[in-house]
């Protein structure tokens, strides 16, 4: 896909909890279309500690409104920047970049996204893609806390949620890979995207169950076209940069221990 280097307005910038800002953008010219599981490099200004561009998946994009969101974790000084932008206020970005996840080919599969953390973002995407679809997802999101879920009415509008929470406050309590919906349903296909431990695990049962499986893997990508060699990852055919040949990979061409 031909790639662009936008200067976007800021429509909105909304505070998700205290870890999270969603940044709603759009452009006087019809945004370029983009994929479920493609990101977006953007440029900190103004911030002499931030040098390179920070990697954000594509929260959503939204055709007729011709909006963008990106969905961000505060946790730098260039994400703290990102929450600090206004209305008006402009966003220099590099989109779309990589490749996204692999679509059903039938209104008959029933694909389950997992998520954990921020690693939710790029799942609201291909939720409601699916949807558009005809294609009815089932989400299962989890958090340590209750206080690190967000969201969650987004996600009920393309799917039905399933929740856990280490704590137990919300939902079921424990990690994604314990709750009750893995073993009382059949999925045709699993989407996951979060920490390496929690993808891992869900890639583990995924493949004990003889089920699909696709992850977004969140190596550190700064340049986003695959020249400077920070998201090198190992699969079984070599060494290959997460932000060019990814984010998004099948297990089965991984070389995790799973």
């Amino acid at each position: 896909m031909k790639k662009y280097i936008l200067d976007l307005k800021v429509r909105e910038t909304v505070a998700v909890g205290k870890q999270f800002v969603l940044l709603r953008l759009t452009d006087s010219e019809p945004l370029p279309e983009m994929l479920p599981g493609q990101f977006v490099e953007v440029r900190v200004d103004n911030t002499p500690s931030v040098l390179l561009r920070r990697p954000i998946s594509i929260h959503y994009y939204n055709k007729e409104n011709n909006e963008l969101g990106l969905l961000v974790q505060l946790i730098g000084d260039g994400t703290r920047w990102m929450a600090t932008l206004k209305a008006g206020d402009t966003l220099n970005v590099v989109l779309p970049l990589g490749n996204g996840f692999t679509l059903p080919t039938s209104t008959d599969e029933s694909p389950l996204l997992v998520g954990g953390g921020v690693g939710v973002a790029p799942l609201l995407y291909l939720g409601m893609k699916l949807k558009e679809m005809g294609v009815t997802p089932t989400f299962l999101l989890g958090s340590r806390t209750e206080n690190e879920l967000m969201q969650i009415d987004e996600f009920k509008k393309y799917g039905p949620v399933y929740i856990t929470t280490e704590n137990g406050a919300v939902g079921e309590k424990g990690y994604v890979t314990q709750h009750s919906v893995l073993a009382n349903n059949k999925f045709s296909q699993v989407y996951t995207c979060g920490p390496k431990p929690m993808m891992m695990a869900v890639a583990r049962w995924a493949k004990s169950a003889n089920v699909p499986c696709e992850v977004s893997l969140e190596n550190k990508m700064a340049c986003g076209v695959g020249a400077c060699l920070c998201c090198v990852e190992d699969t079984k055919e070599g060494n290959v940069c997460v932000c060019k040949e990814g984010p998004v990979f099948s297990i089965d061409k991984l070389s995790w221990q799973i």
